[in-house]
């Protein structure tokens, strides 16, 4: 028997965006709120987030640009991350926080899992009613709304650790249709 595979995308409509912030924060809890913004925000995959530990956020009280370096688990590449533009929610969760582990289980000895992250981030679409939702959904939706505003393929492609623009590009939902459409009003 093998397991369905959903294709996600990213949250190309910032509404859908703000709906999810919303929901995860009303309904849910911080925890799940701040993960997402986190997520959105920086582009970290799921497994690099949840291994994220409440001092490592705690410290950023004493750096001025609010940069934390962390090493990514699967490339084992060393990347900075800026939480200067949501340092006040993420810093006041942190506060909080009753465990060494920045999102916490229920026990609060280990983090949540990715499948429980998964359950989350689909419950919340399903109250919003939006399709293709999963822990990738943050990482795409950074790259795409990061590609969206800059048009620099190559920043996306190597802040998201790829190995060429193609795959950056698939990645992030930029699709054939959306191209036509720059084409189709692109004029000299």
């Amino acid at each position: 028997m093998t397991k369905y595979k959903e294709d996600v995308q990213p949250l190309r409509d910032k509404n859908d965006i703000e709906l999810m912030k919303d929901t995860l924060r009303e309904k849910h809890t911080e925890r799940d709120y701040v993960m997402f913004l986190i997520g959105i925000n920086t582009g970290l995959r799921v497994s690099d987030i949840l291994a994220l530990k409440t001092e490592q956020i705690l410290n950023l009280q004493t750096k001025k640009n609010k940069h934390l370096i962390i090493e990514e688990g699967k490339t084992k590449k060393p990347r900075t991350i800026s939480f200067k533009n949501i340092y006040d929610d993420v810093i006041n969760y942190a506060k909080e926080v009753n465990s060494e582990w920045l999102f916490p289980s229920r026990q609060g000895t280990k983090a949540i899992s990715t499948t429980q992250a998964y359950r989350v981030l689909r419950k919340a679409a399903w109250w919003n009613d939006i399709d293709s939702v999963g822990t990738h959904t943050m990482r795409k939706t950074f790259g795409y709304h990061l590609y969206k505003a800059t048009k620099d393929v190559a920043m996306v492609q190597s802040l998201l650790n790829h190995s060429d623009p193609e795959t950056t590009l698939r990645y992030i939902g930029i699709t054939d249709e959306e191209m036509n459409q720059v084409q189709d009003s692109f004029v000299l």
